[in-house]
């Protein structure tokens, strides 16, 4: 099953278009294409590989030459602890491991076979720097159902497991936003996402070179980087929402300014601006589309599905939304005891099944079993609703999102967007808390925009009040200097729980 066909002919019209870009250096497809033929004659029999996956185009050679020689490949965070990483490897059991040539391995990585993967001599055209042997049959010789990537969850509720992502369900997913969004081989994406996970991988990286186009990436996000790659030919931006937090900041800056005129001029220009992972606030919505006239859309996916729903580039935007389920997807909501909710404006867990979905989870028959019901849906885990026109809008992790208080049930997402349209408030998380009378009760953690003056609970509690209803509105309120965030920027509700 071919998943990248512009890779197919190296000598083709397309050898010669830019296929990624890291900075000041940069691949065609057909140094892509050389680098990874000759990389993946080395691990053609290798079984799972390891890819330290660091955000290089080191990682993108790996990756590449791992799909084109049909090898399960395992990305591993740099940053994961010596415990969380002994555990991976131990469960995946990769017999190499792909690394740049500067990457100093941690000692669990050390024992495994190390191959060097060179992006400059890929840039030069030196593809014998990988070595030689036997030639590879690409993609073609890998079926439908044969393991592309084994990505690792966040272990938020034990240790991580192995989502085992079949091509299939990699090329359903990109082919059904190259519908949503008409991503063609013109575009140019830019971004600096993570490389371990779906959303910077798979849809940051794969989802250009299966459609022929082209990504940059910037290394380290910054309102600058986006400037200058959005202004010198980029089409796309995909983010996170701490990301679009950081331009709705700069764009707020004083007007006349070399920096907020150069950013407002860049993603005004863009084709499409996509902001996924979490919920984006909608104050910072309506800040960024004041500013550039531009309208960011939101997508709903997970690891185990990859993606669910997501705007159309010619529907409508609608902030705090994910849209309709894309092509190919079933979605439905679901109560505690497997009721179907079909009453728009109900609440209640979302379900999902369709070509996008994961094959299990490695070594793992019983997590296998208990995420997906007995006719098959997948349970996401997270909590929705779903208006007449099919949009779904995410209330939140149904273990931390979903607050039943007083015999209501309150998502925390629409509390967290009244207090961030508050001037005193620059972050906010709101979770629930036992209560012996409510049996929970609305708590608010609150980074202040002056921590010397910080807005007092009485006036955040009466402001949601007032928009929402008094039942949502927070009882508790802490002040903190600022929210736990994981490395995609989502925060981490249980440490404040903890």
């Amino acid at each position: 099953m071919t998943l990248l066909p512009a890779l197919q002919s190296p000598t083709g019209p397309a050898a010669s278009r830019e296929a990624v870009r890291f900075g000041a250096l940069s691949l065609t497809y057909g140094e892509l294409s050389a680098a990874s033929t000759a990389l993946a004659a080395r691990i053609a029999d290798a079984g799972r590989v390891a890819v330290r996956a660091t955000p290089t185009p080191e990682t993108v050679i790996a990756v590449v030459a791992a799909l084109r020689a049909g090898a399960p490949a395992v990305p591993l965070n740099p940053r994961t602890g010596e415990r969380e990483l002994a555990h991976i490897l131990g469960d995946s059991e990769p017999t190499v491991v792909l690394a740049g040539p500067d990457d100093e391995l941690p000692p669990a990585l050390e024992k495994l076979r190390r191959v060097t993967v060179d992006a400059r001599a890929a840039a030069s055209a030196d593809s014998e720097a990988y070595g030689s042997g036997p030639g590879v049959h690409d993609m073609g010789a890998t079926g439908p159902e044969d393991p592309a990537l084994i990505v690792y969850t966040s272990g938020t509720t034990g240790p991580p497991k192995g989502a085992v992502l079949p091509r299939r369900a990699v090329a359903a997913s990109l082919d059904a936003l190259e519908d949503a969004w008409g991503w063609t081989g013109d575009d140019v994406l830019v971004h600096a996402l993570p490389l371990f996970h779906v959303h910077g991988l798979i849809l940051g990286v794969l989802g250009p070179l299966r459609r022929g186009g082209s990504v940059r990436h910037l290394g380290k996000f910054s309102p600058e980087g986006v400037a200058r790659e959005l202004g010198s030919g980029g089409t796309m931006l995909f983010g996170v929402p701490t990301m679009y937090h950081r331009l709705a900041e700069v764009l707020d800056g004083p007007a006349g300014t070399a920096e907020r005129d150069s950013l407002t001029r860049a993603l005004s220009g863009a084709r499409l601006l996509v902001s996924g992972s979490a919920a984006l606030p909608v104050h910072d919505h309506e800040r960024i589309a004041a500013a550039t006239g531009r309208r960011v859309i939101e997508r709903y996916g997970m690891t185990e599905t990859l993606m669910n729903t997501g705007i159309r580039a010619d529907g409508v935007p609608r902030p705090g939304t994910v849209g309709p389920p894309l092509a190919g997807v079933e979605l439905r909501l679901a109560e505690d005891d497997g009721t179907v909710l079909d009453e728009p404006g109900a609440i209640g867990e979302i379900q999902v099944r369709g070509p996008n979905l994961f094959t299990g989870y490695l070594n793992r028959p019983d997590a296998t079993d208990a995420a997906h019901t007995a006719d098959g849906w997948f349970r996401t885990g997270d909590v929705g609703t779903v208006d007449a026109d099919g949009y779904v809008t995410i209330v939140g992790r149904k273990a931390t999102d979903l607050i039943k208080s007083g015999g209501y049930k309150i998502g925390a997402g629409e509390i967290e967007n009244v207090l961030l349209a508050h001037p005193g408030v620059r972050e906010v998380a709101v979770t629930g808390e036992e209560d012996p009378d409510l049996g929970e009760r609305v708590v608010a953690w609150v980074v202040a925009t002056d921590p010397d003056s910080p807005p007092s609970a009485d006036e955040l509690a009466d402001r949601v009040a007032a928009q929402l209803a008094p039942h949502k509105r927070p009882r508790t309120v802490h002040y903190l200097d600022a929210l736990p965030r994981n490395d995609l920027g989502k925060i981490m509700k249980r440490s404040l729980r903890a």
